[in-house]
């Protein structure tokens, strides 16, 4: 592996010197004075390789900000559902972008709910794509072949699902076949408990954790995390206490007023400072009262005996000064402003007085000698052969797997994974794409897995490896086609760092040196040979004589 022993001393004193993990305001760079809404969804609508922003406003219209290379780098450029009289008594709940026809055009599905009651009956509504713009507004449910409404019950057998409620479409055992369980309610100390999401914690199995409060106020906090096929659910984090101060999750509303969305308790993912451990954003509420605000919870070893089973825990960032400036903070989640590899955070925060959220954009400054591969897989359904040649770029793939194996710079053996897209209700704000952590090791990925759900009663897995995949870089799988997985593509693109510049300065630096020194040598060599010229031309004269 490639460690400070290998390079020069220059070099790893300008990587170790150049660390930061502040956050930086980007608001007005990304929105300019367009930073308001709910923040609902991600997505490629263009096919450009950007990932675009879906954002409600005044709950009952969508926007699609796309990505730009001019700032403000996201532009409001197409508006649904405001004229529509079809929807003019509803509230937008959810958006959900995906291909639902087939085409490999981004389609946008939208759940909505009468104004007038908050349990009102959920509608489904679905703008069909059509040359990146959207248009035939139809109301179906659940599958939609050819744009034709189809019932699939998701259950073998009917259940009232709680509200909100714990989904996810995710490999549970490593046979890169995502599953749907739903999960309700089953922690005996827990209360209220909301949501259950996956956390890899370096063994290359999905963990469940599990965010709880333990009583019906939320004064006092926790989380769980179970390892697959162990009934035990242990404790990650229960220190909810800033000096004097103790904070805690908040509750959700049993029956929210009409019109508003459903906040549950949620933790977004994401992997702050790469080093092959995702960290998570998180909402708290100050128990008593005076206010809420977003926190990074950092994934770190145990020092406790109440994790030690499982190695790892949450060390909550109190001082985190950049989340600590945004009062009133609703919804916080990662997502990549820059196309860097690095992840940033985007919050949203409601401002007294106003109607709607803000939008905050903060910029990870995170440098240090880590490492990350992104890995974006897509719909699979064309390659170069697409409908209307449109490209193949873009559409939201739910249920992939993407999985690695490598050596550390240290020579053990480390394992990651991840699953693309587990989850849509709820404002989960996952991202269309998985970036794994490689930590501090600069090594090729040895292995890296992708695999796709497969039909029901189908025994062949659809799995496909590629090996020697550059740190930093970016994979765009196409898995086309679905049942020959030795056909699929991938498009490889390198993100460089800061840390590849400063070692290539610091290898300029040193070249310049060594020629700076063969220079001097060359100079000295060769005045020594003039004077050994002269010496030997005064000889032959004096001999002469």
């Amino acid at each position: 592996g490639v460690s400070c022993r290998y390079l020069p001393s220059l070099t790893c004193w300008l990587v170790l010197c150049y660390s930061a993990s502040a956050l930086q305001d980007v608001t007005t760079d990304l929105f300019g004075s367009e930073n308001h809404g709910t923040v609902a969804a991600f997505g490629d609508f263009n096919s450009d390789k950007q990932t675009d922003i879906f954002i409600i406003r005044e709950q009952s219209e969508l926007v699609i900000f796309l990505a730009d290379l001019k700032a403000p780098y996201f532009k409001p450029k197409l508006a649904l559902c405001k004229h529509l009289s079809s929807l003019s008594n509803c509230i937008i709940t959810g958006v959900v972008p995906g291909d639902y026809d087939g085409d490999s055009q981004m389609d946008v599905l939208l759940t909505v709910q009468l104004k007038t009651k908050a349990t009102s009956d959920t509608m489904v509504v679905v703008f069909w794509g059509n040359n990146q713009t959207l248009a035939h507004e139809s109301c179906c449910v659940v599958f939609f072949p050819h744009r034709n409404a189809v019932w699939q019950p998701a259950l073998s057998s009917p259940v009232k699902i709680r509200i909100p409620h714990s989904n996810a479409f995710i490999d549970l055992n490593k046979d890169f076949t995502a599953v749907f369980p739903i999960i309700l309610l089953f922690v005996a100390p827990c209360f209220i408990c909301v949501f259950l999401f996956f956390l890899p914690d370096g063994d290359g199995f999905q963990d469940h954790l599990l965010p709880v409060c333990l009583d019906d106020a939320c004064h006092r906090s926790a989380i769980y995390l179970s390892k697959p096929g162990e009934p035990e659910w242990v404790q990650v984090l229960t220190d909810f206490q800033r000096r004097e101060t103790l904070w805690g999750f908040v509750p959700p509303q049993t029956t929210p007023p009409a019109g508003e969305l459903h906040n549950p308790i949620t933790l977004h993912l994401g992997d702050y400072n790469m080093d092959g451990f995702p960290d998570a954003l998180v909402i708290l509420r100050n128990t008593s009262g005076s206010g809420q605000q977003a926190f990074l919870l950092e994934n770190v070893p145990c020092d406790n005996a109440s994790c030690k089973d499982v190695g790892r825990m949450f060390r909550v960032h109190w001082d985190q000064s950049d989340l600590g400036a945004i009062p009133g903070a609703a919804v916080a989640t990662f997502f990549d402003i820059y196309e860097d590899g690095i992840l940033d955070m985007i919050v949203l925060s409601k401002e007294e007085g106003k109607e709607g959220f803000a939008i905050h954009a903060l910029k990870n400054n995170f440098e240090a000698d880590a490492y990350f591969v992104k890995v974006i897989v897509l719909s699979g359904l064309c390659s170069n052969d697409c409908p209307g040649n449109v490209k193949p770029f873009g559409v939201n793939q739910p249920g992939p797997y993407v999985s690695y194996t490598t050596v550390d710079s240290n020579g053990y053996l480390k394992n990651a994974s991840a699953g693309q897209l587990s989850q849509s209700a709820h404002l989960s704000l996952q991202l269309p794409y998985t970036v794994l952590g490689l930590g501090r090791s600069a090594n090729f990925l040895d292995h890296l897995y992708v695999g796709i759900p497969r039909p029901l009663g189908d025994k062949d897995v659809r799995k496909q490896e590629w090996t020697a995949i550059i740190p930093n870089s970016q994979l765009i799988v196409i898995p086309h086609p679905h049942n020959e997985p030795r056909s699929w593509s991938a498009k490889l693109y390198l993100t460089p760092s800061n840390i590849v510049l400063l070692t290539a300065i610091a290898l300029s630096g040193v070249c310049v040196f060594i020629l700076v020194i063969i220079g001097i040598l060359h100079w000295q060599e060769k005045k020594a040979d003039d004077r050994e010229k002269r010496q030997e031309a005064h000889r032959f004269h004096f001999d002469a004589m």
